[in-house]
Order: C-alpha cells, then sequence, then structure tokens
C-alpha cells in the first residue's frame, strides 16, 4: 500500500514539472505569400498562361553550396489569382544583436521566374534577389522587412495571418 501511495505521489510529480507555461512558447510568424503582378495589379503567376510567369525556382544564395533549392509552392486562389507560398528553407544569417535578445537574421534567395511568350516559346529566365529580414527576441521570431531586387517592399498580413508582399514587374 506504500508502495501505491508513494507511485501515485511521484506519477502526480512527474505531471506537474511537465506542464508548461504559456508565456515561455516563442511565437512564429514566418509563412509569407508573394503575389507578383504588373503595374495594373493584373496577377502574373498563371500556370500556362501566355504572358505570366509559368515556372518559379528559389536557390539560397547563402548557402554553403551553389545549388541550394529553396522550397515553395504555387497556390491558386482563382483561375486569375495564384501567389508564392513560402514558409521557410533558406539559411539565415545573424545581422545583429549576437548573443542578446534582439536579433536580426537575413535571408538572402535568387528567385528565377520564366515568362511564356506563345504556346512553345519561353523569354529568357528573370534572375531577381529577394532579402528577408527576421526580428528575433525570445518570445517572437517575425519577418520583419523583405526587399526584392533592393527595393522594400510593404508586408501585409491576411486572413490567415500570413505576410503578403506583392511585388510588381
Amino acid at each position: 500500500m506504500k508502495n501505491l501511495l508513494f507511485g501515485i505521489l511521484f506519477g502526480c510529480f512527474a505531471l506537474m514539472g511537465c506542464r508548461s507555461d504559456e508565456d515561455s512558447i516563442q511565437k512564429i510568424d514566418q509563412i509569407m505569400s508573394f503575389y507578383i503582378q504588373d503595374a495594373n495589379g493584373k496577377n502574373l503567376l498563371i500556370p500556362n498562361k501566355i504572358g505570366s510567369f509559368t515556372s518559379v525556382a528559389m536557390n539560397d544564395l547563402l548557402a554553403t553550396t551553389d545549388n541550394a533549392p529553396v522550397s515553395n509552392s504555387l497556390k491558386s486562389i482563382s483561375d486569375s489569382v495564384s501567389y508564392i507560398e513560402y514558409i521557410a528553407g533558406a539559411t539565415r544569417q545573424l545581422e545583429s544583436g549576437g548573443d542578446g535578445d534582439n536579433r536580426m537574421y537575413r535571408s538572402q534567395i535568387r528567385v528565377a521566374l520564366t515568362k511564356k511568350l506563345t504556346d512553345t516559346t519561353f523569354a529568357e529566365v528573370d534572375n531577381d534577389t529577394l532579402q528577408i529580414f527576421y526580428h528575433w527576441t525570445p518570445s517572437v521570431f517575425e519577418v520583419s522587412r523583405v526587399l526584392y531586387n533592393k527595393s522594400e517592399l510593404p508586408i501585409n498580413k491576411d486572413s490567415e495571418s500570413r505576410n503578403v508582399v506583392k511585388i510588381t514587374k
């Protein structure tokens, strides 16, 4: 009986030690949706449509090897609206903050876009540069700035709290 009571008490203390404090969880906000449009706001990421970018490839420019593909996916909202979803995968280089509780990281990605000119011909690949800056504290890791071909772009939030960036080409 004594062993049973000791076992139950030990189990209760073990379970109490496993509970987590909600305040100690770091919020991670890094999912990004990139919309590419022309000057008139027309979406340029419609698969198989003449005049649109039909192929998108991303390569990590800060990786230790030259060929370091970055995962992304082309998502469609409708027949006329598509976007590139980027979750993570590129190297994050520490820019500032060192061992402190307020750090900045940077990822640099080459974005290769192929535009369909006719049913059988494609333009030369557009090689653009995307830089994503992240802000890190013990409580949050979030996207803070985005540069596309050295131009800063505004970051908005959609209904699912993803970071939305519109690129005009």
